[in-house]
């Protein structure tokens, strides 16, 4: 985001699209970071793999300022918000690896391997950044709808870990 300059509202309004997107991409970080935070209060052991599979999601996750930014500066226009949900796709994809890796370095009979269960939320959450980026095409705004609604469905952290973590 820019630093303001002077104190007109018409001066402001192109910022808006910034700052919203600004807003969506803490969320996201913020998702990221309080899932990842539960589900790494838990665990006993990691190996290497966990460590690079850990770097993975890192890398997905430093992408999120720049797409964000592309997508405020260009006015959500079709190539960012396709990038955007890309990135936003391959950061589940990479969340989603860890947890595996997790709980292959943790061992089966493991606190964690309880609070996985199934992973039905990240993998409905792939579909639908799978379908934002289509809608991208044809209805960008509903692109950002499907993203901004699969964060809602993320925003309380899985309570299967927390029901772990509290035992």
């Amino acid at each position: 985001m820019k630093v303001l300059h002077g104190i007109r509202t018409a001066g402001r309004m192109p910022l808006l699209p910034v700052f919203l997107s600004y807003i969506l991409s803490f969320i996201y970080v913020g998702i990221y970071w309080n899932n990842h935070h539960h589900m790494l209060h838990i665990v006993k052991r990691i190996d290497g793999r966990v460590l690079w599979a850990n770097l993975h999601l890192l890398f997905w996750l430093t992408l999120f300022p720049f797409v964000i930014g592309w997508m405020g500066e260009d006015h959500f226009g079709l190539v960012p918000i396709v990038l955007y949900g890309g990135v936003l796709l391959m950061a589940v994809v990479a969340f989603k690896i860890m947890k595996q890796l997790l709980v292959a370095a943790d061992c089966p009979e493991s606190s964690l391997t309880s609070a996985v269960g199934s992973d039905h939320k990240a993998t409905l959450s792939a579909v639908g950044y799978g379908i934002g980026i289509g809608f991208a095409f044809v209805y960008p705004w509903m692109a950002i709808t499907m993203f901004t609604l699969i964060a809602c469905a993320w925003f309380v952290p899985d309570q299967q870990f927390e029901k772990v973590a509290a035992r």
